[in-house]
This record gives C-alpha cells, structure tokens and sequence, in this order.
C-alpha cells in the first residue's frame, strides 16, 4: 500500500475530508517536506484519526488546542482523535506520518481492546497531543519505523506489521496515560467546543463583513470571552485568524480561477479594496496577488 499524497481537504468547520486509508484498512502513510512560507503552513484542522508524526529530518512547531512542541530530527508526537492541531516549518523540515483509524487497532466499538484501553485513552481529557520523551523515544520511533516502511514498500503482509506495531504505540500511550483516565469525562473541553462554533462561523461568513461581535456570538460568549479562547486555543486573535483565512482563500483562487482579477477575489473574500487585499496579501506571501499567480501558475 503507497503512500497517500499529503493534502488537506477541509470541510467548513476544518475537519479533514480527505479519507485515510479504506475501508478495509483505515490507515495512511504520509511522507512530506515542508519550509518556512505561508504555503507550507499544515493549518488549523481535525480528524477522527489518531496521528503519529515523526521528524526525520529538520525542525517543526506542532500545536494543539492544549499543548504544543517543538519537534526536531528524531522526534515523534501523537495526535489524539478529534484534535484540533496546526504545524510549521521551524524553518524546515521533513516528516513522515500515519493516521489511522481506532477500529484498526480495536476490530470493533464493543472488543474488549475498545472498552477497555482504546475508548478511555481517546477520552482522556490530558491527552490531546504527546511527545514521547528520550527515555522511550528509540523504542517508539522502532515501532513506528517498522508500521512505516512495511505500509510505504508494500510489503507481503503489512496490514499485520502496521496494526501490530500502531497496538504497540497505542498501548504505550495508554500506559502513559492510564492514572490520568476517567472514562466518565467529556473529550472535548468547553474552549474546544467554542473554538469548534467559531471556526464553523469564520470559515462560512469570511466573505462578509464580519465583526467580533458575531464571532463571539456563534459560541454565545462575550466578546472578552473570545478574545481569552482564540489566544489561549489558537494563539492569535480572532480578527488575525480570519484575515490570515481570507488571504489563504484568496492564494487558492488566484491560481484555481485564472480569469477572475485580483479585484473579484479581493471581494469574495471580504476585503473592501484590492489595494487592502494586496496589502495584507504582501504581509504572509510576501509578494503581491498578481506575483504570485504569475509565479505559481501553469
């Protein structure tokens, strides 16, 4: 089984669409470079796969909406299922990743496998993302080379390699996190489900006039009540976060609408003048809309 191409396909509320693996086996392998531009930038988005990411060469700032690491050569993180995460060059790097779903490792929701380790280790309300430390790293980063290359090189047998050595890292982690589980906890804390509303708001109203107002409104907060949950979740305001998810839509039409001018895209995707659109374009790009069409287009 090749390696998937690595892309997202986000929905409006920045869940990924983009299947990983099949039906029959749900699990994919990725292998990618990345360097420090807007481009590069894997952004804001979840998925109900777990993901382990491993640096093989280079440095990447990974986040969640609760920790975040600074990764280097021979670093592994785990990603837990329905996550909200971001990651970036620092300034560039190589990783490689598997992404996989539960039912890989648990067969079924009522296995003993999911009921007893699977379920609680995904509703840890401590696990939304691990790095695993230097006293496990070389045991884990084993495992994970062995789950990697057997899916990468196809070879005789690999579903067996892969879900043998995911079970392992995932048993690790459950070990890891067992006297911190309580099955009676909710996932998904409050500022994640409000972050989840926003971005829902964000991402369908970008091209409208858009205050913080109605931001704060789509999770029923107060406008101080956002501001605290886009920083502490997010690291950047709301204001910031939408102008940077105008001009990435802005970048994506520029090169899939070719007809369109720099004027119609600085419209739809809410800036009141192509002079304003440029502008901020310039900031992330550092180039102009017209640039980079021309230099990116076919």
């Amino acid at each position: 089984m090749a390696l998937q191409e690595c892309g997202l396909n986000l929905n409006r509320v920045s869940r990924e669409l983009q299947p990983h693996g099949s039906l029959e086996f749900p699990c994919a392998g990725y292998s990618s470079h990345h360097i420090e531009r807007v481009e590069d930038v894997i952004p804001w988005h979840w998925h109900k796969e777990i993901e382990v990411v491993y640096i093989a060469q280079g440095q990447m700032h990974l986040k969640t909406s609760e920790v975040s690491f600074m990764l280097s050569k021979g670093d592994l993180a785990v990603i837990n299922s329905n996550m909200l995460h971001y990651a970036a060059a620092a300034p560039e790097c190589t990783l490689r990743s598997l992404v996989f779903s539960p039912t890989l490792i648990t067969g079924n929701n009522d296995s003993a496998f999911a009921t007893k380790y699977i379920q609680p280790l995904l509703s840890c309300t401590s696990f939304s993302g691990y790095q695993i430390d230097s006293t496990d790293r070389k045991m884990v980063s084993d495992w994970f080379t062995r789950a990697f290359e057997a899916l990468a090189n196809d070879s005789y047998g690999f579903e067996f390699t892969v879900r043998e050595n995911l079970s392992r890292i995932c048993f690790f982690l459950y070990g890891k996190f067992e006297p911190q589980i309580d099955t009676k906890s909710s996932f998904l804390k409050q500022d994640h489900i409000r972050i989840r509303k926003m971005l829902n708001y964000i991402h369908k109203h970008f091209s409208d006039n858009m205050s913080l107002v109605e931001i704060s409104g789509a999770a029923d907060i107060s406008k101080r009540e956002c501001l605290r949950c886009f920083q502490k979740t997010l690291q950047v305001s709301p204001i910031q976060y939408l102008l940077k998810y105008r001009v990435m839509r802005g970048a994506e039409m520029l090169l899939a609408n070719p007809t369109s001018s720099i004027s119609e895209i600085a419209t739809y995707c809410g800036f009141d003048s192509p002079s304003n659109f440029t502008k901020i374009f310039k900031r992330f790009y550092r180039c102009t809309p017209r640039e980079y069409r021309n230099i990116n287009g076919e």
